[in-house]
């Protein structure tokens, strides 16, 4: 046990002992052993829920919608380089929409993921549009089509909005109960492929059902991909990012500055704070914050 959290025990016991009655004093002395650990126990799992540990993860935007030769194996090799504990993508994994070849590039795909760096998938519309697209997503995954894990004072919810632009009722019935269950984890992540709510925040309508949810839930970033392009705003206190592009095509004016660009992305979680780093792919390797970017691109040129 660390002596910080041995001092909130002790000074919890002493506490204790000076509030006691005297004629209570030698009953609890009996139990003494037994009382003595459970409370160590409990305070010990107190204080890492309060504490923490700080650990950094990479978030992967988009492989495909018209993937880009050689990209998204140059956004892994950089991953790599920064050892995350581990990996969340925003979908659209293979390029799919085909029942007869989806099976063969769930294989390919998985030839370029890194061994060693656990990956929690995300799933998208080029992964999911069928019965057997979605097995074979659960197969490759290792997880159902929507699922949530923790890790240290981090909890982490990855959402299904394949199919539709929209999450049904059953959907956010799912979020809500997985946010109520781990309500007591100090920072939470939720992840969906499509950014169903881009429309809401923009502008700043506080009836979006994600938006509702994490503010109830204390969710302060929601994470998504599809447009390929970097959006950030912050409503109400929570942070919402569209994630850049890790192969897929780029679109619009194709600037940097308009956030079109390939990218992996850092976050640093520590006991009191998170910080987004956005890595350019190299060449030129530009590296931002997420407070650099808005809703229409680079605040800061």
């Amino acid at each position: 046990m660390s002596s910080a959290v041995f001092q909130i025990v002790r000074s919890w016991r002493g506490r204790q002992r000076a509030a006691r009655p005297p004629q209570k004093a030698a009953a609890a002395r009996i139990g003494g052993p037994t009382v003595g650990r459970a409370v160590l126990a409990v305070a010990s799992f107190q204080a890492a829920l309060l504490l923490g540990g700080d650990f950094h993860f990479a978030i992967l935007g988009d492989r495909t919608g018209e993937e880009q030769p050689g990209v998204y194996e140059q956004v892994w090799k950089e991953t790599a380089a920064d050892h995350p504990a581990f990996v969340v993508t925003v979908g659209d994994t293979i390029q799919g929409l085909n029942d007869a070849t989806a099976d063969a590039e769930w294989r390919e795909a998985r030839k370029i993921f890194v061994k060693g760096i656990p990956l929690y998938l995300t799933p998208g519309n080029h992964d999911i549009w069928s019965d057997l697209s979605e097995r074979l997503f659960r197969k490759y995954s290792g997880h159902p089509v929507h699922y949530s894990f923790d890790h240290e004072q981090a909890h982490f919810t990855i959402l299904d909005n394949s199919r539709d632009d929209q999450f049904s009722a059953a959907e956010l019935a799912w979020l809500e109960a997985d946010l109520r269950a781990h309500e007591k984890q100090p920072v939470k992540f939720v992840f969906s492929h499509r950014p169903s709510w881009l429309i809401h925040v923009l502008l700043k309508n506080p009836q979006d059902p994600v938006h509702q949810l994490a503010k109830k839930y204390g969710v302060k970033y929601v994470i998504s991909g599809h447009v390929h392009q970097m959006i950030h705003s912050n409503f109400e206190g929570i942070e919402y990012f569209s994630m850049p592009s890790a192969g897929g095509h780029l679109r619009a004016s194709m600037k940097y500055e308009d956030g079109w660009f390939f990218a992996h992305t850092m976050v640093d979680v520590t006991a009191s704070d998170v910080h987004f780093q956005i890595k350019e792919v190299k060449p030129p390797a530009r590296i931002t914050a997420a407070t650099d970017w808005g809703a229409s691109g680079l605040l800061r040129h």
